[in-house]
């Protein structure tokens, strides 16, 4: 059954509405008709709408509401991804792969070994579009939130971010053996948020380790083995969804 997201208040009356590009996809590609069912999850609301399609207009479809059910799809922890920026289109498969996996935000960080040059409208463009891929993977993986991309960081802005968040973390080839990142990681608990800094290919700078380190933010192994900049996301993140999931 396929997932759309609408906007807060398109669900009222016993109906739901979907308009924008969805109109568009539902009609002419995934070509639904009057009678099918779908999905709709408003965008602040953990409520999912089991929905029939009522009507199909060019501007609008009108669903009515069968069933409102409780969507327990989300973590109970919001994990902030803080990737470094990586070359070619890596960043798009990060970002379908983490949604997947349940990250609630992405931030792209400008670091030392960055090797990605965007200027200031070249980077509005790609976060759009970032975005747009993260609500796509949303839907497709059933989520009952669209995670955000914030715009790009630099490594002092990610830093200052990660602050607020209550477990923050650095992944660092050079750090402690597996049994300090299992005790972390373990002791994660319901209703904390988690941030984890990525580094670009290359890494960090050794600079930019111990500047995390002055602001309290813990150096972990991901394993004796190097990873790739768009493997290491992924890996923290399963690890957490083994740990994490009801």
């Amino acid at each position: 059954m396929f997932q759309f997201f609408v906007e807060n208040g398109q669900v009222r009356s016993g109906h739901a509405f979907i308009t924008g590009q969805d109109v568009n996809h539902i009609r002419k590609v995934l070509r639904l008709k009057e009678g099918d069912r779908i999905r709709i999850v408003q965008k602040e609301d953990p409520d999912l709408y089991i929905c029939r399609i009522a009507g199909t207009g060019e501007e609008e479809i009108d669903c009515i509401v069968e069933e409102k059910l409780q969507n327990d799809a989300e973590l109970p922890c919001r994990i902030c991804l803080f990737q470094g920026l990586p070359k070619s289109d890596k960043m798009e498969w990060i970002l379908q792969k983490c949604v997947e996996l349940g990250v609630s935000t992405v931030i792209p960080v400008k670091t030392e070994h960055t090797v990605v040059k965007l200027d200031a409208k070249k980077a509005e463009g790609k976060t759009q579009r970032w975005q747009a891929i993260a609500e796509a993977a949303a839907k497709q993986s059933k989520r009952s939130i669209v995670p955000t991309v914030q715009h790009v960081m630099t490594f002092r802005e990610a830093l200052a971010a990660l602050s607020a968040l209550d477990v923050r973390l650095m992944a660092y080839e050079h750090a402690d053996g597996m049994e300090r990142t299992r005790e972390i990681l373990s002791s994660v608990r319901p209703g904390e948020s988690v941030g984890i800094l990525i580094g670009p290919e290359g890494g960090f700078s050794e600079e930019e380790v111990q500047a995390a380190k002055q602001e309290g933010i813990e150096a972990i192994t991901l394993g004796g083995r190097i990873l790739r900049t768009e493997t290491a996301g992924l890996t923290f993140l399963s690890w957490l969804v083994y740990l994490l999931e009801k």
